[in-house]
């Protein structure tokens, strides 16, 4: 569901126009929302999208073709759209434990999040920095450690660090933080993604990585040690490496990921080279989880003016990911 005052319902609308334009193209999905709303929005944005009720996911394959399923989550008020409320939140989060439940159950193969608003989450209580972190708990609390892989225009970046401030970040980015994520990160490349070497790129901290530590210490203290000791486990990593030189064309070719230090120096280039469909993937769960790379976009919510071109790659990735852990497993066991 997301936020149900933002464009999630819209976009939802767009994936499955999309996909009928390309039977057999694209994977089928369903919906964990309110269907009254649902069919209120279509009406209120003029756009021709069947909703179908479903008890069960088994049902939404039948249904798909005529309509979009939608396993009901009802909403207690109704929707003032780009105008979050609070009292929506227990549904929010109600809809995203039934989506972990289905993908544990074996009922569905992965889940796509559409976007949250956290404000209105932090309101009533919720205490998580946003989807992953509340996946994670949901998938096996402190057990898991989950990391943010950001996929579009060609690349795939990993924050060490997210959501925090620039100041707090530095202080928390360690040798160890580096290794752990980086190494989560290359695994999901062999399991998720099938690249059976995968090759890391470490990105510098400093300008021109630090030159020799007259710009900063962090390169020589922190990312080259974790660099040897991710080395020394048989991973491909490389870096420090300058960050103002690893996303030009030539230097893509060199790599299957970076593993950035703070949050905008992945999402800057991601967001660049594909601003309307990059990808946001959570690597180290127990299954598989995407979800577009951008907010609720409060401003335009119910106006019928959102692309669904993040969306439907989310879709896409998500069934490609789930198909490949499927034989993965299946492999593994014979």
């Amino acid at each position: 569901m997301g936020e149900p005052a933002g464009i999630g319902g819209e976009i939802a609308f767009g994936a499955w126009l999309a996909a009928r334009k390309t039977p057999g193209a694209f994977p089928v999905f369903f919906v964990i929302d309110d269907p009254t709303r649902l069919r209120a929005l279509a009406a209120r944005i003029g756009i021709d999208v069947p909703v179908a009720e479903i008890a069960d996911p088994a049902e939404a394959a039948a249904a798909f073709t005529a309509a979009l399923p939608v396993l009901p989550e009802p909403l207690p008020i109704p929707v003032a759209y780009g105008r979050p409320d609070p009292r929506h939140a227990r549904a929010v989060l109600a809809a995203i434990g039934r989506a972990v439940g289905l993908v544990r159950a074996g009922t569905a193969s992965a889940i796509v999040t559409n976007p949250i608003h956290k404000q209105a989450l932090y309101e009533t209580g919720f205490r998580h920095p946003g989807h992953t972190e509340y996946l994670a708990e949901l998938a096996g609390g402190n057990a898991l450690m989950p990391v943010m892989m950001l996929v579009g225009g060609g690349i795939r970046v990993v924050p060490v660090t997210i959501h925090m401030s620039l100041k707090d970040a530095l202080a928390a980015l360690t040798q160890e933080s580096i290794v752990a994520k980086a190494r989560i990160a290359a695994r999901a490349l062999i399991d998720d993604f099938g690249i059976s070497r995968p090759r890391l790129a470490l990105a510098a901290l400093n300008p021109h990585a630090g030159e020799g530590g007259t710009l900063g210490r962090e390169e020589t203290d922190i990312i080259a040690p974790a660099a040897r000791a991710l080395a020394a486990e048989g991973i491909d990593a490389a870096g420090p490496l300058p960050a103002d030189t690893l996303f030009h064309e030539g230097a893509r070719a060199r790599y299957d990921a970076v593993i950035c230090m703070y949050h905008d120096q992945a999402l800057i280039p991601l967001k660049t080279l594909d601003f309307a469909r990059g990808i946001n993937v959570t690597l180290g769960l127990p299954f598989v989880r995407t979800s577009p790379d951008h907010g609720t976009a409060l401003a335009i919510a119910g106006t019928g003016q959102a692309n669904p071109a993040s969306l439907i790659a989310a879709l896409r990735l998500a069934d490609d990911l789930a198909q490949r852990r499927a034989l993965t497993r299946e492999r593994a066991s014979a």
